[in-house]
């Protein structure tokens, strides 16, 4: 068989490894990469010549690497790349009868029904690591992966008949896929992403198939007040629950998060690890989800006093001289820029600004200039401009812009902040530009505030 990979990032490398050395295979990536196999008389690699538009594929012009594929027996590809094959064949070409996303095979071939599903423009990984972690607690066997970072190939051959599988999944790995979960959980949406998806309804519309394949007697768990969340939710014939409301958990007016009707009280937001109020809806999030596999609240209790977080969310580097740093880098929208300025009630410098990703940047400003909690900015990237300028325009001019490199900006936050504030890099959009990915944004970040002296 000739198998053609689309993509070579995580899933593409993990579909190579998963049918393994006996096949022929035609590589086909955007731009040349050095953990490219070498070609040989079953390998063939294609990619384009010179260097691939910025931000997420898909954006280019010149197909040429695409070449040939659709005459290969198998086609997998990587999720952010079908627009390019979208551009290429249509929307009805035979070709979609056998281009797969690893997501589609991995619901193809796992073993289990045990299946939990998180999506939502933001808290999926944490929202997915809390369930899988309550699951394990109370004793279960439980499988991690999909968008949080382990490929679903690399461990779909592991699972077994009892097992639970908790999955995070981006609109882009939603994108083309005709299965639901057993359970599907869809979290707080705002505008994402909308320099690959057309438009909102595009984002909302890959986000609904989470639910769209659901059964009767399947579960959708939904954000109460989020009217996308329903809207989404709304597609699944299944039992609907909505949490940060009753019967689903939420957190009672004295700040204790209950869940069920009667009431059943968990545990006191005060006794969290983890950091902001956004965080109490990624709580009762999980909470909703694992409780309809498992009645073990106390192994649900302990880990929820005991998880302090993700890397890259919220994360708290280091204090200098009575300045506390924190990496947010994982944060790309300007609505997780501000539900981090909310997570602190001491000054804030915050670091904003990176690629243009088609998002309004109105409402970070209206809360930087009217809620008087942010001290200085500086403002990076492509969007640094329009962030200055929109401050500026509000009188606002706390601000730095033109810095380009992570320890002069790290260094612009120390000279700027004052003992007792919080320096968070919560850039509000994506990092492409001056950094790789947000990984990369991240570790610079943690990599200079730990040389500071």
């Amino acid at each position: 068989m000739k198998v053609a990979i689309v993509g070579w990032g995580l899933e593409g490398q993990s579909a190579f490894n998963y049918f393994g050395p006996e096949h022929e295979y035609l590589i086909a990536s955007e731009e040349p990469r050095a953990d490219l196999p070498a070609p040989s008389d079953k390998i063939e690699i294609q990619s384009l010549v010179g260097q691939r538009p910025v931000g997420i594929t898909s954006q280019a012009e010149d197909l040429s690497y695409l070449a040939g594929i659709e005459n290969c027996d198998k086609i997998i590809y990587s999720v952010t790349s079908v627009k390019n094959l979208e551009k290429l064949f249509g929307p009805e070409h035979k070709f979609w009868k056998k281009a797969v996303t690893t997501q589609h095979i991995f619901f193809e071939t796992v073993k289990t029904k045990n299946i939990i599903g998180v999506t939502g423009s933001k808290g999926k990984g944490t929202t997915s690591t809390l369930i899988a972690k309550m699951l394990e607690a109370a004793g279960k066997k439980v499988f991690l992966g999909g968008n949080i970072g382990v490929p679903v190939l690399d461990f779909v051959n592991g699972v077994q008949p009892e097992d639970w599988v908790v999955l995070e999944l981006s609109s882009f790995q939603l994108y083309k896929l005709n299965y639901s979960p057993h359970i599907a959980v869809c979290l707080m949406i705002t505008e994402e992403h909308l320099d690959w998806h057309a438009n909102i309804e595009d984002y909302v519309k890959a986000k609904s198939n989470l639910f769209r394949y659901q059964a009767k007697d399947d579960i959708a768990i939904y954000m109460a007040d989020n009217l996308y969340a329903q809207r989404i939710a709304g597609c699944s014939p299944g039992i609907k629950i909505p949490y940060f409301d009753s019967p689903g958990a939420y957190v009672r007016a004295d700040g204790m998060i209950v869940m069920g009707q009667p009431e059943t009280e968990i545990i006191k937001t005060g006794q969290l690890k983890l950091i902001g109020r956004h965080n109490w809806q990624n709580v009762c999030a999980a909470l909703t989800a694992a409780s309809q596999v498992s009645d073990n609240l106390e192994a649900m209790r302990q880990v929820l006093a005991s998880f302090s977080g993700l890397e890259h969310r919220l994360e708290f580097v280091r204090s200098v001289g009575g300045v506390d740093y924190y990496d947010d880098s994982f944060g790309t929208t300007p609505d997780t820029a501000i539900v981090a300025i909310q997570s602190f009630v001491q000054p804030v410098v915050l670091i904003a600004g990176g690629h243009d990703k088609g998002l309004s940047f109105e409402k970070l400003v209206e809360e930087i200039v009217g809620k008087d909690r942010v001290r200085h900015v500086i403002a990076i990237g492509q969007t640094g401009p329009v962030i200055a300028g929109l401050l500026k325009n509000r009188g606002f001019s706390s601000v730095t812009e033109g810095l380009s490199k992570m320890p002069e900006i790290v260094a612009e936050a120390r000279r700027t902040a004052r003992r007792g504030d919080a320096v968070i890099l919560s850039c509000g959009t994506s990092s492409f530009g001056l950094f790789t990915d947000y990984k990369d944004r991240g570790n610079q970040f943690k990599k200079a505030v730990q040389e500071l002296s």
